[in-house]
């Protein structure tokens, strides 16, 4: 894939967060999605526990039938400090490395971490779209910031995710007698249309079948990190 450059990452934490502050303001909460989807592609990082090497692994799979599409990795030191609420100062170098030794462009993307439902309004998916121009979704496992009233168990029970009186995800159960997913708009779709797309897309496990393959192979990845 290839994309223009929206930003230095030669950043300050103080410089990351006037960044944020910016970039929010142009993320797009609307359904911008095209009319037929043919692939989504699912994202994550993985990490050595006491080293700074990052690996990402993004997997396009095809909407009609789960088969994969196309595979990428990435792997790469990090200098960013982990502080909460700036993660994607310290991901996306990464995982854009990976993006662009894409050859297929997907027609959405998921993304294990938060979208608006961010202090700033920009988590790692809000801040991956910009890049990428691409609609995305923010599926993450635990709530970042944000209340809300707890879901029903059954697949598909749902309760808004509110932040500051502003509807900014959806707490989702994706299935049956399971914890729910903190699922929040990105860029390029709305907080309806990102919720119904997580769904479908978990068809077998509590995480949508991209971010899950993503996740198995940014850890093979990181285990094998020669071939990365």
């Amino acid at each position: 894939m290839r994309f223009p450059e929206l930003h230095s990452w030669e950043v300050s934490c103080r410089e990351a967060i006037a960044l944020q502050k910016r970039l929010a303001g142009r993320v797009r909460v609307e359904n911008l999605l095209p009319e037929e989807l043919h692939t989504v592609a699912g994202v994550d990082v993985s990490y050595q526990r006491r080293g700074d090497l990052f690996f990402a692994a993004v997997v396009v799979l095809r909407l009609t039938d789960w088969t994969v599409v196309e595979e990428a990795t990435a792997g790469r030191r990090v200098s960013f400090p982990y502080v909460p609420g700036l993660l994607s100062f310290r991901e996306l170098p990464v995982v854009l490395e990976a993006f662009r030794r894409l050859k297929t462009v997907p027609d959405a993307v998921l993304v294990d971490g938060q979208g608006i439902a961010h202090q700033r309004r920009l988590g790692l998916a809000s801040h991956l779209g910009l890049w990428l121009d691409l609609p995305t979704v923010g599926c993450a496992k635990s709530r970042l910031c944000g209340e809300h009233d707890p879901p029903g168990k059954k697949r598909g029970d749902r309760a808004a995710l509110l932040l500051d009186g502003d509807e900014v995800g959806t707490v989702l159960t994706t299935r049956q007698n399971v914890k729910p997913l903190f699922v929040s708009p990105g860029h390029k779709i709305d907080v309806a249309a990102a919720a119904e797309l997580a769904l479908r897309c978990a068809v077998r496990y509590r995480m949508p079948e991209p971010t899950r393959l993503a996740h198995h192979l940014a850890n093979r990845c990181r285990r094998e990190s020669a071939e990365c």
